[in-house]
């Protein structure tokens, strides 16, 4: 639907003015037929659920400008009261201060109702002044009045003028209801056209005409197209000007290849009142002085036979004087019909007072797919034509709509326009290049603790010795030390923390050592000292330090030489 519905706005503290079709039948005060109340009344209890604040207005009858007792709405009111079980005040007259008093009284959860509207010749006429007043009692309109929807009236249109108008529940109902059997039908697709007269009909026998595979007419209309074949029917209803029209309909569908199903038995009466003379003649044989009341049992059989094979089925008018009972007959047995027709999957619609009537009568309005509550306002709309009552509610945007296939067609562009963009896409392929950043800092942390190893091993085998150079000159006890360093120096470069600790305990057993005998801790520890160093200064030489510490090992030869004379030479005083 185009159209935007009450679901479209928050109704919450909103007084909304609301039309409604009320026009229904009233008998000793009492509302005889109420479908079109009912068929109102989820709007209206949509709006009150949401905390708004709801003004009704509705005609009733055609009073022509005047007020007119048997016109008034209050029945209407009561009726809509014990169905709502909360009261519906109504004022005395659409206009004037007490009206407007009583609006502005109005409070959230509150329902109120207008007089007849039509007690004032404006509100047919669209007078402009008489539809701002109407305006007036409301913030949002909301048409829920599908049978006036094809009146240009000021509570239809005018209005609209003044407050942001929506559709309401019913009206959003009848008007996907009848689109879908304009639009997306479910074939075969028959439609029943009946009622009185034919001049009311063409435009829909016309507009139907392409969409339609049956056509099945009867009621007072269908006696113009007998005419139109050839035939006489006596008394009974005839437009005699339409005549033409109606054979030039036969032969449209004729060539068209339409089925027009037509009566061929009635029921004729000599007068078309309770309790008179009838009896069934076939359609060739009508009496003179005689009317034609309704289809045969014959024609009904016919008719019942042409709708099995539909898929949908539009259904407006009766199919004879369904006011009579008595010639009710064949309407009500094509109501039963199209009900078990409707329960077994088809589609079904029924339009019009009459036919709507007879399926109320009848009780079978729940079987039915959708019931309208316009009669002459589905016929229109089933015509093609522009409602005026509808065509001025706010449209539902399109932009949405207009959007999403721009970018369908964007999409769709983009690998037709240009391959080359193809070639481009590879540039975000070069995204993954930052992850390998990270992954290349990641052994980088690694590669840190063995450079520390080099330098480490490098510093304390270079620049620890010769930082205890000077210190192995003042006793020997601390020249042991360096040289007990130069022997882990070999186990030195795959683990370095070893040769601290033995340097570390070599201190403590040097240090116990020279406390108890320093002659003899002395002796072994030279002789320790010779086997020791001499070992380390030839294998750092041969192995890794070649180029780089052959002058640290020479000196540090001549050193330990140095000291073996001395001490040789002690040895021999001792001796002598």
């Amino acid at each position: 639907m185009e159209k935007l519905t009450v679901r479209e706005f928050d109704p919450q503290g909103k007084r909304v003015l609301m039309r409604v079709d009320f026009n229904v039948p009233i008998e000793d005060g009492k509302v005889k037929d109420d479908s079109r109340i009912r068929a109102s009344l989820p709007t209206i209890r949509y709006l009150l659920d949401h905390g708004a604040s709801v003004v009704l207005m509705s005609h009733l009858g055609r009073p022509k400008g005047k007020v007119v007792e048997s016109f008034r709405l209050r029945p209407v009111a009561q009726w809509l009261s014990a169905l709502l079980r909360m009261p519906v005040p109504i004022t005395g007259d659409p206009l004037g201060v007490g009206t407007r008093d009583a609006v502005a009284r109005l409070k959230p959860g509150q329902v109120m109702m207008l007089e007849n509207l039509r007690f004032h010749p404006e509100e047919e006429a669209n007078e402009d002044g008489y539809a701002k007043t109407l305006a007036s009692y409301g913030d949002v309109y909301v048409n829920d009045a599908f049978g006036t929807a094809h009146r240009a009236h000021a509570s239809t249109v005018g209005v609209t003028r003044y407050l942001p108008a929506y559709a309401g529940l019913l009206m959003e109902a009848e008007i996907n209801a009848l689109s879908n059997l304009l639009e997306q039908v479910k074939r075969p697709f028959a439609a029943v056209i009946g009622g009185a007269k034919v001049s009311g009909k063409i435009g829909v026998l016309n507009h139907l005409m392409d969409k339609v595979d049956t056509f099945v007419v009867g009621g007072g209309m269908a006696n113009t197209f007998l005419v139109a074949k050839g035939h006489t029917v006596g008394k009974s209803l005839l437009e005699r000007e339409l005549v033409e029209q109606a054979r030039q309909i036969l032969d449209k569908a004729e060539k068209s290849g339409v089925q027009f199903i037509l009566p061929t038995d009635v029921v004729v009466a000599k007068e078309v009142t309770r309790g008179a003379e009838h009896k069934v003649v076939p359609v060739t044989k009508i009496p003179n002085s005689w009317s034609a009341v309704d289809i045969g049992p014959a024609s009904t059989e016919a008719f019942k036979a042409a709708l099995d094979p539909a898929q949908t089925v539009f259904w407006n008018g009766p199919l004879g004087v369904f006011e009579v009972p008595t010639f009710g007959d064949g309407t009500r047995a094509i109501a039963r019909h199209l009900a078990d027709k409707a329960e077994n999957g088809t589609t079904v619609v029924i339009g019009g007072g009459d036919s709507v009537a007879a399926v109320e009568e009848l009780g079978l309005t729940g079987k039915m797919t959708h019931i309208s509550t316009g009669g002459g306002a589905s016929l229109e709309f089933m015509e093609g034509r522009t409602l005026p009552g509808i065509s001025v509610l706010s449209d539902r945007p399109v932009e949405p709509a207009s959007q999403a296939p721009v970018v369908a067609r964007v999409v769709e562009e983009r690998p037709a326009a240009a391959k080359a963009q193809a070639a481009k896409r590879p540039t975000p392929t070069k995204k993954p290049t930052p992850t390998k950043k990270p992954v290349s800092k990641k052994p980088t942390p690694t590669k840190k603790p063995t450079p520390t190893k080099k330098t480490v091993a490098k510093k304390p085998v270079a620049k620890k010795p010769t930082a205890k150079k000077p210190t192995a000159k003042k006793p020997t006890a601390k020249k042991m030390a360096p040289t007990k360093k130069s022997v882990p120096a070999k186990k030195a470069p795959p683990k370095k923390p070893a040769p601290a600790t033995k340097a570390t305990g070599a201190k403590k057993a040097v240090a116990k050592k020279p406390v108890a005998r320093k002659p003899a801790a002395k002796r072994p520890a030279v002789k320790k000292a010779q086997a020791r160093k001499s070992v380390p200064a030839r294998k750092p030489v041969a192995k890794k330090r070649v180029a780089r510490k052959p002058a640290v090992t020479k000196p540090t030869a001549k050193k330990a030489v140095s000291a073996k004379k001395p001490a040789a030479r002690k040895m021999a005083a001792r001796k002598r």
